[in-house]
Formats: C-alpha cells, sequence, structure tokens
C-alpha cells in the first residue's frame, strides 16, 4: 500500500488510518520526500507568517481544557475601541500584514456590533483580516464579510460526540451541531477562507482526524472556490486546564502533516506557537505553509504586557523577525502579505 502511495504521488482519505500508523516509519523519509515535493509544487517554499490579536477572554463557555473557561476565576478583560487600535498597530509595527481576531463566546459583551468595528479597525491597517470567534448565523457572518473579514478559523475540537459533551460542561459551545455547521454557514456568506481544525490530545487522533478530513472533503465539494486551511494543535497548559487525556508525540503529529500534505495537496496546514521553535522548525518541509510568530495569547498582550491571563502557553517565544530569519535560513521565504481584495 506504501508503495503504491509513493508510486502515484499522493494518497486518498481512506489511507490516513495507514498514514497515521506505526507501519508507515520504515517508509516514513520516503513520504516526507514527497510531501516536501508536493508543497513546494503548490506554494512554492514561502510560509505564511499571521499573528493572533486577542480582543476579548470574556466567554460563557465551561470548556475543561481552556485558559478562557467560565469555570475559571479569571480576571475578564475586553479590549475597548481605543485599546484594540493600540494592539493592531504594534502588531503592525511587528511586520504582519495578516492578522487573526479572536475572542471568547460571550455574545452580549461582545458582540455583532463590537465585532464589525474591530474588523473595520483591522481593515484599514491589514489587507488579510481573519476570525476566530464564536458560530453566527449566516447573516453575521455576512456582516463581517463585508467589514473586511476574509477568513473564518473554527475547530470542532472534537469530532466525538460523546466526548465532546464531555469536555463541554455548558454554554453555547456545547451545542455540537451549531458549531460544526458555522464553517459552512460563512462558506455561503462568502467567506475567502476557512480553517478547520482539532485539539490533539482530547481524544482518539486516528478517529478525530478521519472525521476532519471527511469534513473537510464535503466543504471542498460543495464550496470549491473557498481556500481551506488545516490545524492540529496540541492541547497545552492553560489555568484552570485539564491535561492531556491522550499523549500525541513529535513523531505521531509529523506523520500527521506528512499524511494531509499527501491527501490533500492544496490545502493550507498551520502550526502554531503551541509547538517548540525547533519542532516547529523541522516540521516545516512535511508541509507546512502558515505560521504564527510572536503570539500573545491575552487582550492587550502586544501593547499591555501582563494585563490579562493567556488562553494557553506559547511553546516557541521568538520574536516575528527571528522565525522570518530563521525561515530564511531554512530556505523558505516568509510570506508577511500574498494576497489584496483589490487584486484578487
Amino acid at each position: 500500500m506504501i508503495e503504491t502511495i509513493l508510486a502515484n504521488g499522493g494518497a486518498e482519505p481512506s489511507d490516513l488510518p495507514l498514514l497515521l500508523s506505526p507501519a508507515v516509519d520504515p517508509w516514513l523519509e520516503a513520504l516526507a520526500r514527497l510531501a516536501e515535493r508536493r508543497t513546494a509544487a503548490r506554494f512554492g517554499r514561502t510560509v505564511q507568517l499571521y499573528a493572533p490579536v486577542y480582543l476579548s477572554n470574556a466567554c460563557l463557555n465551561r470548556c475543561l481544557y481552556c485558559g478562557f473557561s467560565a469555570r475559571n476565576d479569571t480576571p475578564r478583560v475586553t479590549l475597548t475601541g481605543e485599546q484594540v487600535e493600540r494592539e493592531l498597530e504594534a502588531v503592525r509595527g511587528a511586520g504582519f500584514q495578516h492578522v487573526l481576531l479572536v475572542t471568547g463566546e460571550a455574545p452580549d459583551e461582545v458582540g455583532l456590533d463590537y465585532l464589525e468595528a474591530a474588523v473595520r479597525a483591522a481593515k484599514r491597517r491589514f489587507p488579510s483580516v481573519s476570525i476566530e470567534i464564536y458560530p453566527l448565523p449566516e447573516e453575521g457572518y455576512r456582516r463581517l464579510v463585508q467589514a473586511g473579514a476574509e477568513g473564518l478559523v473554527l475547530y470542532q475540537e472534537t469530532y466525538d460526540r460523546e466526548l465532546y459533551a464531555k469536555v463541554h460542561r455548558g454554554g453555547p459551545k456545547a451545542d455540537y451541531e451549531g458549531r460544526l455547521q458555522a464553517p459552512e454557514r460563512a462558506c455561503r456568506a462568502g467567506m475567502r477562507k476557512v480553517g478547520l481544525g482539532v485539539l490533539l490530545g482530547l481524544g482518539d487522533l486516528e478517529a478525530d482526524v478521519v472525521a476532519l478530513a471527511l469534513h473537510l472533503v464535503r466543504l471542498r465539494k460543495l464550496y470549491w472556490r473557498t481556500f481551506f486551511t488545516l490545524s492540529v494543535p496540541r492541547l497545552r497548559q492553560a489555568r484552570g486546564g485539564m491535561r492531556p487525556r491522550v499523549a500525541v508525540t513529535d513523531r505521531q503529529l509529523a506523520r500527521l502533516i506528512i499524511a494531509f500534505r499527501l491527501v490533500f495537496d492544496d490545502v493550507g496546514l498551520v502550526v502554531s506557537t503551541r509547538e517548540p521553535a525547533a519542532l516547529r522548525d523541522h516540521l516545516l518541509p512535511l508541509g507546512v505553509t502558515q505560521m504564527s510568530a510572536g503570539s500573545r495569547t491575552e487582550p492587550g498582550g502586544y501593547s499591555q504586557d501582563g494585563q490579562a491571563e493567556c488562553q494557553f502557553a506559547v511553546e516557541d517565544g521568538r520574536s516575528p523577525a527571528d522565525v522570518a530569519a530563521r525561515l530564511a535560513t531554512l530556505g523558505y521565504e516568509p510570506v508577511w502579505k500574498d494576497w489584496d481584495r483589490n487584486l484578487g
């Protein structure tokens, strides 16, 4: 079977269980080289850099794994309009052109009007603005697209319904179906980019990854004009957060990235600062196309250091300039900007 994948130059979603298993390890180097060739053919030797900007840690959800959970006795901070402007200026000053606006789920405090204003403020400074927020109805996403948002990031966390209920103890996020259907609503609303993912360490890796792949296959058939990305962050330490239920090793993560690239040659693969610097460098050739850099995971983290609690611990603490320099040393071009709506 592995020989067939190597001969064909790619794999099918049905090959994922094999590609994720230790049985592929004797061929892992050859598979890695194939993944690198497929990535270069579609994306070149480029890596897009982006920065997450946390607007609020207010949240109604009682997720066991998250530092923003309503279960935690955490000071809640929602940036004012002026503070949002300062955060965005700080991020722009670091060189970024791609920004991801992040909030918890507290619609009464961080409602659609607030989000719309934040997107407009970001769009005045950045050619590419994405959002990682709570699920919205289609019309809500449409309003944010009109305000300037071009991308949505929304992870199901786990596709195991029973486990999902166990780790989401209350709040709107406990609605499995509502979250599952949100990316489709965003596609219909005109989002140019949609990012899917699972949180590794919650449940069975193979089951979640196969379900994620099938979710992507369905969306790509229905919304073929949308550019999709995949991300598989590992559960990290957070205030009041649970320990990983399932250990996920570096080798398993490498297999996973290779597998995704062999199955999906034109999908963006994202590795965040949840992973250590050395590991992120090693994962690059396997199919990575997007990376965050210099991330702060608390509201006001770029301009008001230490004023709020982090969502999770960052493992790669390098500055954006250091990450860009390292990419260049490894033979990659760090891309700060690669698309503009006026040119698209």
